[in-house]
Protein backbone atom coordinates (compact mmCIF):
# COMPACT_ATOMS: atom_id res chain seq x y z
CA UNK A 1 0.00 0.00 0.00
CA UNK A 2 1.57 3.70 -1.05
CA UNK A 3 1.29 6.28 1.06
CA UNK A 4 0.08 9.59 -0.15
CA UNK A 5 0.56 13.14 1.22
CA UNK A 6 -3.86 13.75 0.95
CA UNK A 7 -6.20 11.34 2.20
CA UNK A 8 -10.46 11.57 1.88
CA UNK A 9 -11.91 14.22 3.44
CA UNK A 10 -9.20 16.35 3.57
CA UNK A 11 -8.90 19.82 2.24
CA UNK A 12 -7.07 20.80 -0.87
CA UNK A 13 -6.21 24.03 -3.19
CA UNK A 14 -5.58 23.04 -7.00
CA UNK A 15 -1.95 24.32 -8.20
CA UNK A 16 -2.36 23.88 -12.09
CA UNK A 17 -4.94 22.96 -14.73
CA UNK A 18 -8.25 24.71 -15.74
CA UNK A 19 -9.66 24.78 -12.02
CA UNK A 20 -6.16 26.13 -10.75
CA UNK A 21 -7.02 28.27 -7.57
CA UNK A 22 -10.03 26.29 -6.60
CA UNK A 23 -10.09 24.48 -2.69
CA UNK A 24 -12.42 21.51 -2.04
CA UNK A 25 -12.80 18.97 0.25
CA UNK A 26 -11.26 14.71 -1.58
CA UNK A 27 -14.51 12.91 -1.93
CA UNK A 28 -12.58 9.92 -3.38
CA UNK A 29 -9.20 8.36 -4.16
CA UNK A 30 -8.21 6.45 -7.00
CA UNK A 31 -4.85 5.24 -5.39
CA UNK A 32 -3.91 2.74 -8.92
CA UNK A 33 -4.55 6.03 -11.09
CA UNK A 34 -2.33 9.00 -8.43
CA UNK A 35 -5.89 10.54 -8.77
CA UNK A 36 -8.39 12.57 -6.36
CA UNK A 37 -11.95 13.25 -6.86
CA UNK A 38 -12.15 16.83 -5.52
CA UNK A 39 -16.15 18.28 -4.54
CA UNK A 40 -17.07 20.88 -7.29
CA UNK A 41 -13.55 21.20 -8.97
CA UNK A 42 -12.50 19.85 -12.22
CA UNK A 43 -16.54 19.75 -13.61
CA UNK A 44 -16.73 17.98 -17.21
CA UNK A 45 -19.85 17.31 -18.85
CA UNK A 46 -21.23 13.62 -19.62
CA UNK A 47 -23.73 12.72 -22.19
CA UNK A 48 -25.92 9.61 -20.83
CA UNK A 49 -28.09 7.38 -22.54
CA UNK A 50 -31.18 6.81 -21.33
CA UNK A 51 -31.16 4.04 -18.38
CA UNK A 52 -33.63 2.72 -15.51
CA UNK A 53 -32.08 4.97 -13.07
CA UNK A 54 -32.11 7.77 -15.09
CA UNK A 55 -34.44 7.53 -17.51
CA UNK A 56 -34.37 11.32 -19.12
CA UNK A 57 -31.10 10.68 -20.00
CA UNK A 58 -29.08 14.05 -21.24
CA UNK A 59 -26.12 15.77 -19.99
CA UNK A 60 -25.25 16.09 -16.65
CA UNK A 61 -22.19 17.49 -14.95
CA UNK A 62 -19.85 15.35 -12.49
CA UNK A 63 -16.42 16.07 -11.01
CA UNK A 64 -13.37 14.37 -13.10
CA UNK A 65 -10.35 13.05 -11.26
CA UNK A 66 -6.89 15.42 -10.72
CA UNK A 67 -3.34 14.16 -10.40
CA UNK A 68 -2.26 13.84 -6.66
CA UNK A 69 0.75 16.36 -7.90
CA UNK A 70 -1.93 19.47 -8.77
CA UNK A 71 -3.07 19.37 -5.02
CA UNK A 72 -2.00 20.59 -2.37
CA UNK A 73 -3.25 20.18 1.32
CA UNK A 74 -4.69 23.18 3.30
CA UNK A 75 -3.62 23.94 6.84
CA UNK A 76 -5.63 23.45 9.48
CA UNK A 77 -4.40 26.43 11.12
CA UNK A 78 -3.60 29.06 9.16
CA UNK A 79 -5.71 27.97 5.87
CA UNK A 80 -3.42 28.10 3.42
CA UNK A 81 -1.79 25.31 1.08
CA UNK A 82 1.21 23.35 3.43
CA UNK A 83 3.33 20.86 2.54
CA UNK A 84 3.03 17.54 4.77
CA UNK A 85 5.61 15.76 6.38
CA UNK A 86 5.20 12.60 8.24
CA UNK A 87 6.97 11.69 11.72
CA UNK A 88 6.19 9.22 14.42
CA UNK A 89 3.93 10.90 17.81
CA UNK A 90 4.65 9.70 21.26
CA UNK A 91 2.94 5.92 20.49
CA UNK A 92 5.79 5.64 17.33
CA UNK A 93 2.75 5.78 14.96
CA UNK A 94 3.31 7.74 11.86
CA UNK A 95 1.42 10.73 11.43
CA UNK A 96 1.04 13.35 9.30
CA UNK A 97 2.44 17.20 9.87
CA UNK A 98 1.77 20.57 8.50
CA UNK A 99 4.85 21.43 7.18
CA UNK A 100 4.09 25.04 7.98
CA UNK A 101 2.20 24.93 11.69
CA UNK A 102 4.11 21.67 12.69
CA UNK A 103 0.31 20.91 13.31
CA UNK A 104 -0.68 17.38 12.84
CA UNK A 105 -3.62 16.64 10.57
CA UNK A 106 -6.20 14.59 11.99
Amino acid sequence: MTKFHIRKGDNVKVLAGESKGKTGKVIEMLPKANKALVEGVNIVKKHQKPSASNPQGGITEMEAPIHLSNLMLIDPKSNEPTRVGRKKDENGKLVRYSKKSEEIIK
